[in-house]
């Protein structure tokens, strides 16, 4: 019998396994929380699905998601990133990660991980949502509201509220899978 997981991967293989392996699972790594505001904020007026399939070119353009080196980008890292065929090439959001770097630095300074920080607005601990179909699931909740308006205080670009839930559902702040799917049960018993 074939797994039931939430409807959004569609059949595209890259989206599934995404799916399947990463998306929900609670994330405390500072570089892989720097990785998901960097594809996150790519993400703002696009398709996850567009992003998710440049993420190896992401990956390359931005120092394998360190956030030291991004933080450093001069003007013609800039304009290597801008003729990158890999990655998005908006200018607003490759300096945008650049400013993002920055920021995050300053808060892994202030908290002594960008994980303390963050998770901060949960008290370290995943919410379980229990939803039955896509339509119930929120683009954005108050929780998101606070979190985008602290990061914009602090310096971030391209966190709207809706990028920042983006960003909680991927790293698992909030576990939105429905609660007919396979992760749904796997995450929430890990809470």
């Amino acid at each position: 019998m074939p797994l039931e997981r939430c409807a959004w991967p569609s059949t595209d293989p890259l989206m599934i396994e995404y799916h399947d392996r990463e998306w929900g699972a609670p994330v405390h790594a500072d570089r892989t929380l720097f990785e998901f505001l960097v594809l996150e904020s790519a993400q703002a007026g696009l398709s996850w699905r567009t992003i998710l399939h440049r993420r190896d070119g992401y990956r390359k353009a931005f120092a394998g998601f360190d956030p030291v080196a991004v933080a450093r980008f001069e003007e013609a890292e800039i304009s290597r990133c801008l003729a990158d065929p890999g990655i998005i090439r908006n200018r607003l959001k490759v300096r945008a990660t650049v400013g993002n770097a920055q920021a995050f630095l300053k808060i892994q300074t202030e908290f002594g991980s960008f994980d303390r920080y963050i998770w901060g607005f949960t008290e370290g601990k995943p919410i379980v949502n229990h939803w039955t179909e896509l339509g119930q699931i929120p683009a954005r909740t108050p929780l998101s509201d606070a979190l985008s308006k602290d990061m914009i205080k602090r310096g971030f670009k391209f966190m709207g509220s809706t990028i920042v839930y983006a960003h909680m559902q991927a790293t698992g702040m909030v576990i939105d899978h429905t609660v007919n799917c396979f992760r749904h049960k796997e995450l929430a018993g890990m809470a």
